[in-house]
């Protein structure tokens, strides 16, 4: 899956360096009230699946990374946020 990059104004939960970043979903963790909705006083309805997401650092970092090639980070996203790898 990949991040979405928007630019948003309004209060959401996801981090910036993984903005446009490719990673791999390893665990729904179930579906939770939408934050970016409840932050503005909406009820949060419909709820949304949050999702465990896998990154290579090395893809977040970029040539600056200077740790082990196989560390990853390890990030909570919400649904909405995540797009499907295009093919190819």
């Amino acid at each position: 899956m990949t991040v979405r990059a928007d630019e948003v104004a309004h209060h959401h939960r996801t981090p910036w360096f993984v903005k446009g970043k490719s990673g791999v979903v390893r665990r729904v963790h179930g579906a939770f009230p939408n934050p970016e909705s409840r932050a503005h006083g909406g009820s949060g309805m419909p709820k949304r699946r949050l999702c465990q997401v896998e990154f290579r650092q090395s893809d977040i970092w970029g040539p600056k990374y200077r740790g082990r090639a196989d560390d990853v980070l390890l990030a909570d996203i919400f649904e909405q946020w995540l797009e499907p790898v295009p093919r190819g």
